[in-house]
């Protein structure tokens, strides 16, 4: 059998395709230098590119730029630099506006974005934190605080306070005054009156005062002051006699006292004031003062350290006043 001569297919006369030489690095780096350059001195560069028959004046003149530097640059290159500020090759053109834009950005400075967070969230957490304890604790804690101010504190001072009027009340009028004080306090307790009980908290230390005291009351008599004057109230005919007295205490001096005058119905603190007494009492102090000028038998009566009410060593009427 004959052999059948097989042949490859002829190439003759047919150029395979060529594919264009990629640019080297370095050329592309000069190019974009070129171009950095013409943008750092954009004066220049704009008004040489307005005019193409100077272009190569500007070609030029960058070389001479570069040369001063010892930095070779072709022709090509610097050709390709300006071709590029042209077209804007090597500009960044930001992306528009947009929700992926937006969050591409926020992403790339999260670390920043992170410190304004975290300090607003921990400015948040202060201010949540003092209007939980200053607002919402606060009032909590005026609760509690209230709560233990009438079932522990008050309870505690008013037993207290009955406790040393008591070590002072020597007379059965003395305790029975502390245990009235004592009821109303418990009452105001119960009701959770706090105001009340510390009413009458003090209250029961002024009597603890009172109990402590002694004194005499004396009527006085000295030169420039009345002994005794008499009154005669609005529509009646009959007389009301007073003895002008001070309380003098162990050390000689007067005291100052509390009292509450029946004319006015005020209470002031005076050093003498007029006691009122029935008429004999009066007419014996008068008739003693008329002997020889000096009244004798001054003491009208006693306060005693424990007792409540002056011990009157003669007889007197209930009333006072504090003006004559």
């Amino acid at each position: 059998m004959a052999e059948v001569a097989t042949t490859a297919p002829s190439t003759a006369g047919v150029s395979p395709a060529v594919a264009p030489a990629p640019q080297k690095l370095d050329d592309l780096m000069l190019a974009m230098d070129v171009v950095d350059t013409l943008r750092h001195q954009e004066r220049l560069a704009t008004k040489e590119l307005d005019d193409d028959a100077r272009k190569a004046q500007l070609v030029k003149r960058l070389r001479e730029i570069y040369a001063a530097q010892g930095i070779e640059v072709s022709d090509r290159i610097i050709e390709d630099g300006v071709k590029a500020l042209e077209e804007s090759r090597f500009t960044y053109t930001p992306a528009p506006a947009s929700l992926s834009r937006t969050l591409a950005l926020l992403w790339v400075d999260r670390g920043r974005w992170g410190k304004i967070v975290g300090a607003a969230v921990l400015a948040g957490g202060l201010a949540l934190g003092g209007w939980l304890y200053f607002v919402v604790g606060g009032e909590k804690r005026a609760v509690e605080a209230a709560r233990v101010e009438i079932a522990e504190t008050l309870p505690k001072s008013l037993a207290a306070a009955a406790r040393a009027a008591r070590d002072e009340a020597k007379v059965p009028a003395a305790t029975a005054r502390i245990d009235e004080f004592v009821a109303r306090g418990e009452a105001a307790i119960a009701r959770k009156d706090a105001a009340a009980v510390k009413t009458t908290v003090a209250d029961l230390g002024k009597l603890t005062d009172r109990l402590r005291e002694t004194y005499d009351v004396r009527i006085v008599n000295r030169p420039g002051v009345r002994s005794g004057v008499f009154r005669v109230p609005n529509g009646k005919t009959t007389r009301n006699y007073y003895l002008i007295v001070e309380a003098i205490g162990p050390d000689g001096r007067a005291l100052t006292r509390p009292i509450t005058s029946e004319e006015t119905q005020t209470t002031d603190q005076v050093t003498m004031w007029g006691q009122r007494v029935p008429q004999a009492t009066f007419d014996r102090v008068a008739a003693d003062a008329r002997d020889d000028g000096i009244i004798q038998d001054n003491r009208l009566g006693e306060k005693r350290r424990g007792e409540v009410d002056v011990r009157w060593s003669q007889p007197v009427d209930a009333g006072a006043i504090t003006k004559w």
